[in-house]
């Protein structure tokens, strides 16, 4: 199947992944309104074509936090890939490093921040969320940084899980 459009690979994905595996990447926390307010956040983003304008050579180049990447698009932190497939994480690194973009790697990922970094060479942030048991917290940054992690993306919005109800229902 040819895909022509990002909508398509849901239906796409929700025919392939097992259904636990789909619910829980298509699913959102509580009532699911942060995922329904980015989805319609999407929804709203346009492209402007220009016309009669040369964009032969266009520069979208930009910098954060001083690393110089290709385009202002990063790959934000996603867990648990290799529920979708096999070569999950390795592939989002080569992935990100082909295109000339930062890697955030996720806590929750399937693969340790020693396994991404031996995918290859690429700017590569951590995302951390704060444990209670702060030795976890200090021996995931020290493992990062001997990685070759540049930055550590701290999340400290998640006081607790959410309630996913596809989590609830596929038990």
């Amino acid at each position: 199947m040819e895909i022509t459009n990002v909508t398509e690979y849901e239906a796409i994905a929700k025919e392939k992944l097992p259904k636990m595996v789909y619910d829980y990447y298509a699913s959102g926390a509580e009532d699911q309104w942060t995922l329904k307010e980015n989805r319609n956040a999407f929804a709203r983003i346009l492209f402007r074509p220009r016309i009669l304008i040369d964009v032969s050579k266009i520069d979208m180049t930009t910098t954060v936090l001083g690393f110089k990447i290709s385009m202002p698009i990063m790959v934000a932190p996603t867990a648990m890939q290799k529920m979708a497939h096999p070569e999950g994480e390795y592939a989002t690194a080569r992935a990100a490093s082909a295109a000339g973009t930062i890697m955030t790697l996720s806590s929750w990922a399937t693969s340790s921040v020693e396994e991404v970094a031996s995918t290859g060479p690429g700017i590569r942030f951590f995302q951390l969320y704060v444990y209670k048991n702060r030795k976890v917290v200090e021996q995931l940054v020290r493992r990062a940084e001997k990685a070759g992690f540049k930055a550590i993306a701290l999340t400290v919005d998640t006081p607790r899980l959410g309630r996913r109800e596809s989590d609830i229902k596929n038990r």
